[in-house]
């Protein structure tokens, strides 16, 4: 019991010591609700394909659609506003180290790691989409594993690192689903469409390439000793390493499979289960 005691007071300490610039903002000072999300999420994931079971699929276009715009204004908002308050800030791209100033740029960059945060507990949809129009087949492990990993992720980066070069990722990340839904908004149109989306493959290498680079800022950062929590460089490497091995697999069957004639059914609509893992 003591120890169990030494350990709350340890956790209550840690919580309380955060970020005091962001602890008033939504879902920010306790992780509880992010990881009540995150709970609620995987039972929706277990217990959704077995209530749908037995139910028509719903017809959700429209609503989709009008999802898919958001949240390519989104992204792209996170993108715009990364990059110019970075900009601004004088952060070199490199090695920024963390500055907790209540300036209004800094309070701004911070503001957008917090949507980029955000943004991962939206794209809970993704999913609900998937169970709601019967396509469970989607919702694979990579699916899972990359949704219900990134909100609680992105919780610690704003809790203690809003700022510095917490920024890059979210900042990539943004760009790569501006493209992504933007992409998955036209392809909603229908077969007419299908013609002016050959660029489909290439999205999947997007996502492997925003990886690559920042796998490639994580060792750098390592090796010269970047003034950053090495902490979190050396987990977001681990975590980086994962969705590549993952997001290669993935291509070599939806794509490099598949074009000698071994590709499942499910990865003949790979657009679909890419735009939900990006």
């Amino acid at each position: 019991m003591e120890r169990l005691e030494q350990l709350k007071t340890s956790f209550q300490k840690s919580i309380d010591n955060g970020d005091a610039r962001v602890d008033d903002w939504l879902f920010v000072y306790s992780p509880w609700p992010t990881v009540a999300l995150c709970s609620a999420y995987l039972l929706v994931c277990f217990v959704g394909p077995k209530i749908m079971a037995g139910r028509e699929p719903f017809q959700l276009k429209p609503l989709i659609m009008l999802y898919n715009l958001c949240m390519v204004a989104y992204s792209l908002y996170v993108t715009v506003e990364l990059f110019l308050t970075s900009k601004a800030l004088g952060f070199n791209y490199i090695c920024d180290p963390l500055h907790y100033n209540t300036d209004s740029i800094s309070m701004r960059l911070a503001a957008a790691i917090w949507l980029f945060y955000f943004s991962k507990l939206i794209e809970f949809l993704d999913t609900a989409f998937f169970i709601l129009r019967k396509k469970s087949n989607q919702v694979t492990f990579l699916h899972v594993y990359h949704h219900v990993t990134m909100p609680l992720i992105w919780w610690i980066a704003v809790k203690w690192y809003a700022g510095g070069m917490s920024f890059f990722t979210p900042m990539l990340n943004s760009f790569v689903h501006t493209v992504m839904y933007f992409y998955y908004f036209l392809s909603a149109f229908g077969p007419a469409m299908n013609k002016y989306l050959w660029w489909k493959r290439y999205l999947t290498m997007l996502q492997l390439v925003q990886f690559l680079i920042g796998l490639s800022a994580g060792i750098y950062n390592i090796v010269t000793g970047c003034d950053f929590d090495q902490r979190v460089i050396w987990s977001s490497i681990v975590y980086l390493i994962s969705h590549i091995f993952l997001f290669s697999n993935f291509y070599m069957h939806s794509y490099v499979k598949r074009n000698g004639g071994k590709g499942s059914k499910r990865h003949e609509n790979g657009a679909n289960f890419l735009k939900k893992d990006s």
